[in-house]
Order: C-alpha cells, then structure tokens, then sequence
C-alpha cells in the first residue's frame, strides 16, 4: 500500500450535535425495559468494583497481617462470591445492550429503506447510490455502537469515576488531593482529543462514502468500461479517491496513537505519585500496607475511566457525525407526496387533461403551457427531437414529478388531490430505460402483482411476445435473469417489462419508446399485441418509429417543451411543415 500523502487542508471543527444525538437516542425507547436492565446491571458492577478494594484491605489488614486466618478464609469466599455474581451481571449487561442497540440499528435501517423508496424521482437524480448504501449501513452501525456499548462505557467511566473519588477522600483526602491533582490534565487531553478526532471522523465518513461510489459505479459500468478500454483508467480513479481515503484513516489512527498512550502515561505518573507518597506513610505508620493496596487499587479504578472516556469520545464524535447524516435522509421532504386531504382514486375511465401545464426541473423550462386532451380508448402519441419534453410528460401523469404551473385532472379529479398508490396502481408504464430485478422470470413479470396466478402470467407473457423465448429457456419461467437482467438481450429484456406492465391491466398505458430495443418484426409482433391491450385504455406512445406513431389516434409534435403542431399522422403531412420534417429525417435515419 501506498505510503501516507500529506493530510489534506483540515475541515471545520464542529461541535458535538447534541441534538441530532439525543434524536439517536430516542430510537431505544421501545427497548426501554431492556436498555434499564442493562443500565441497572452496570450499576451492579460498579457497586462491585467499588467494593472489591475493601476486601482487599479486610484480607491483609485484619487476616493477613492480623493473624487471623478465618477472617482470610471467609473474606476470599466473599470475594469469590462477588466475582461470580459480578461475572453474571457483566453478561446481563452485554446481552441486553446489544438487544437494543440491534433494534435501533434494525429500526433506522428500516426508516431509511422506507424513506428512499418514497422520496420523488428528484432526490433520486441527485443523489449516489453509495453515498446512500454508506449511510445505511456504516453510519448506522456507528448509531448501534452509540447507543449501546459507548453509552454504556460512558455510564460506567462517569460512576466509576465518581464513586472512586468519593471512597479516595474518605480513605485518605491528602492522598486524594494528590491524585486529584492530575484530574485537569486528564480531562483536557481527553475533550481536546474528541474535540479534534469529530471533524476528522465526518470527513473520513464522506471519503467513505466517496469511495462506496465508486465502486459501486465500477460494478454497474463494467462493460462500458471495458468497451471503451478504460480499465486504467478506472483503476486509476479508484487508486486516487482511496489514496485519500487511506491518508485520512492514517490521520485518525495517528491522532489515537498519540493521545490514548498520552492519558495512560498521564495517570501512571500520578500512580508513581501515589505510591511515593502513600509508601511514605506506611513506613510512618500513618497508613496500613492493606490500606495502600486498596488506595492503589481504587486509583487504577479512578485513571481507568478517563480511559474509556478516551475510547468512547471518539465514538460518540463518529456517531455524531453519522447521525447528522442519517437525519439528513430522514428529514428530507419528497416534492411529490399525497396532500394531506387526499382521496384514493377508484377505478377509472382514463379521461386524461393537461390544462395549462408548465414544468421546470432545476429551475430551467422544460414545459410550457401544455394543453391537450386524451379520451378513455384514445391513442396519443409524442412526437419530436430529442429534449422537447415528451418524457417530462409522461413523467408527470403518474406524478412522478409534479407541474409547475396549471394542472391535470383524471376523470375530472386533480392529480394532486388523489393518494399516489391509488393513482399508480392503474397506470402501466414501460421505460425507456428498462429495469429487471436479479430473480427469476417469474418475479420479475409479477413484481407489481405478487398475487397473480399463472394462467395470468401467461397471458402477460403471450401479450408482450415473451411467452416463446421464456419457454426456450433453461428453467422456463424459473429461469433466473441475473442482475439488472444482464442474461437477456436488449428486446427480451423490454418484452419483459411489458408484460410486467400488462399484467397490472392499466386503465392508462405509458410506452416510453418501448419497441426501442427490439428488432422490426419483433416490433411488429408487440404492436399487435399492443392494439388488443390498448383497447378501452388511453395509451401515451413515445416512439420515433413512424409504423409506431401512424397508429395514434393523435400526434403531440413537440419542440422546446411546447405543442407545436396536433392532429393524425395523414393531417399533420399536410398541415405542418415541422412534422414533415421530423418524418423525412426519421424515414432516411430508418433507410439508413
């Protein structure tokens, strides 16, 4: 591996969320009766800890150097009592912590898949895909961690730490105050540790992120990688965020090396001191060789919690960091959500209006002053060059993103006042871009009706021309496709998804350029297939093939996100010498 590159420019240094922390924290209360028993069983062990010292003493002060061998005998029963009882705690504590910082691992994981699922086709086009598989599986680790064993290390350092210095003054205050003495050094190392390691930790998290990215980009375009003779490309690209990756992790490995031996070294001094000093009053009779040893003893007791606070502050800074992250998920507001007086929309006739409609993405004009109508039965076909809108409008009948300005009503009814999942549910749509899931054939043509028989599976297939090639197959309809239907060809996969959509029995069919990436008769097979389906239904065809668009009962010829010209294919020849254009150059790109 390559050696550390210098760290890059340091990042702002934050403070502790506290907010975004104790968020984090809510998610135990449907633990709470587990999360206190494990609370209540690390106070059991600290009342031990607390007390083991005193048997110490009692065993060489009063049995030992006493010359009382029962006192001995019955104070090492004792002492082997409180070690096993201690032991039991010890595994109550650790099983029932881990219980509950699972569920809330188990719970946010869960938040953040619905959340993903839910949020609009918006957030989606921004965000990366391994920046949102980073934050659902390291961040939430780190929330796991927080809630339950740094939490419980911090309990046990705070208690043990005060309960120690509590018996340390009654003991001996002059002995105490010199062990107290090298508290603020302690505590400032420690807070000045978490204070720097937090900033680090976040953008070592972000790095992460980063490089989960890229991997998963190199997994998804590996055949355009190798196409395109990119491989060292691509290596060259993952060498270079991991480097940095690498150079930041190397930067938080440093800054522990340095600061936890630092806090050891600082308390052992004091530990040295201790002795000196205590040794100095035994030899003057002021203090018992019994009472040393316990002092000593509660003094390791007393430096160990600052250690564990070393441990844990880095931790609670990670989980800091990761919470705000995982929040920011969870807080965000999906631009297309139900209205809160929304209605579910029952079954419908399939009167589609545009009226008026006008949609931005990103602040730029993709659509503008839309209007037009489609009537239950009708064919509308979308027509024009690339980039004048015809995918924005099929984007928005199933609200995929929402207008601008002006509306669209089905059946008379606002879009906007209908719940998503009834809406949805009667609209079947085929992608350009298609999507199969890594399952079988089976899965896949079901996956928006689990509950379909075969005879109805069959009947999809057979409708999108798939029926005979699935048959072909190894296992036939069991046949597992693999990821993103990588075992298909470009036409089986999309013949595929039309009987996947033709299996919901839309009452509004959306093609989006479906016939693409077949073949012409394999087209021309879909197509009867499609005229049987399309009966009763308004159907939106986008499709530059012309055997495609004579069909529609109306063309929408678009340009720059507005309607230039309307009519049937024979009318529109005559009528409009911009589509006439579009067909001539469609025709000799056909010829060619």
């Amino acid at each position: 591996m390559a050696s550390p590159q210098p760290s890059p420019a340091a990042p702002p240094r934050p403070r502790f969320n506290l907010g975004q922390l104790w968020r984090a924290y809510s998610y135990l209360r449907p633990q709470a009766g587990v999360t206190a028993a494990a609370y209540a069983a690390t106070i059991g062990v600290i009342g031990m800890n607390l007390a083991l010292p005193q048997f110490i003493r009692w065993i060489i002060d009063i049995g030992i150097l006493g010359g009382q061998p029962a006192v001995v005998g019955w104070s090492v029963l004792g002492l082997l009592g409180l070690t096993l009882a201690k032991g039991v705690l010890m595994y109550g504590q650790g099983r029932w912590t881990e219980v509950a910082s699972q569920h809330v691992a188990y719970t946010l994981r869960n938040a953040i898949q619905r959340k993903i699922t839910n949020l609009s086709f918006e957030f989606h086009n921004q965000a990366e895909a391994g920046e949102l598989l980073s934050r659902a599986m390291q961040d939430v680790e780190r929330i796991r961690f927080l809630t339950g064993r740094a939490t419980l290390r911090l309990l046990e350092s705070v208690l043990l730490f005060g309960g120690t210095g509590v018996l340390l003054l009654w003991m001996n205050p002059g002995l105490a105050a010199a062990a107290l003495a090298i508290l603020p050094l302690l505590a400032y190392v420690a807070l000045a540790f978490g204070y720097r390691f937090r900033p680090l930790s976040l953008e070592t998290q972000r790095q992460l992120a980063v490089l989960t990215t890229r991997v998963e980009q190199s997994l998804r375009g590996g055949r355009v990688v190798r196409a395109f003779a990119q491989e060292a490309g691509e290596i060259e690209r993952f060498q270079r965020e991991n480097e940095r990756w690498f150079t930041l992790s190397w930067d938080s490995v440093r800054l522990q090396a340095i600061n936890l031996p630092l806090l050891i070294l600082i308390a052992n001094l004091g530990t040295v001191a201790i002795l000196w000093l205590g040794g100095q009053q035994v030899s003057d009779g002021a203090l018992t060789i019994g009472e040393l040893v316990a002092f000593t003893t509660y003094l390791a007791q007393f430096v160990n919690p600052m250690r564990l606070l070393g441990m844990v502050i880095p931790a609670i800074a990670m989980a800091s960091s990761a919470a705000e992250r995982i929040f920011e998920i969870l807080d965000t507001t999906s631009t297309v959500a139900d209205a809160p007086d929304a209605l579910p929309l029952e079954r419908v006739a399939g009167h589609l209006r545009f009226e008026s409609v006008s949609f931005s993405y990103a602040q730029r004009p993709v659509l503008k002053d839309i209007d037009f109508e489609a009537r239950p039965g009708q064919v509308i076909a979308l027509f024009g060059p690339t980039g004048s809108g015809k995918s924005s409008i099929v984007n928005l009948i199933p609200r995929f993103y929402d207008p601008t300005s002006g509306r669209i009503t089905l059946d008379g009814r606002d879009l906007r006042a209908v719940t998503l999942n009834s809406l949805r549910s009667q609209i079947g749509t085929v992608l350009q871009e298609t999507t199969l899931f890594a399952g079988s054939v089976r899965e896949n043509i079901v996956f928006g009706k689990p509950g379909a028989t075969e005879d109805e599976i069959v009947a999809a297939a057979q409708g999108a021309q798939a029926h005979e090639f699935i048959t072909r197959m190894p296992q036939g309809y069991d046949t597992r496709v693999g990821e993103r239907g990588v075992t298909l060809s470009g036409g089986q996969r999309q013949r595929l998804a039309i009987a996947r959509t033709l299996l919901l029995d839309p009452r509004i069919l959306i093609l989006d350029d479906a016939t693409a990436s077949v073949d012409s008769e394999t087209e021309r097979l879909i197509g009867l297939a499609l005229e049987r389906v399309m009966q009763g239904r308004t159907s939106f065809i986008i499709a530059h093939r012309l055997s495609t668009i004579r069909r529609a009962d109306e063309i929408l010829v678009l340009d720059h996100g507005r309607i230039r010209a309307r009519g049937n294919h024979a009318s529109l020849l005559q009528s409009s010498r911009f589509y006439a254009h579009l067909v001539q150059k469609q025709l000799r790109s056909e010829a060619a």
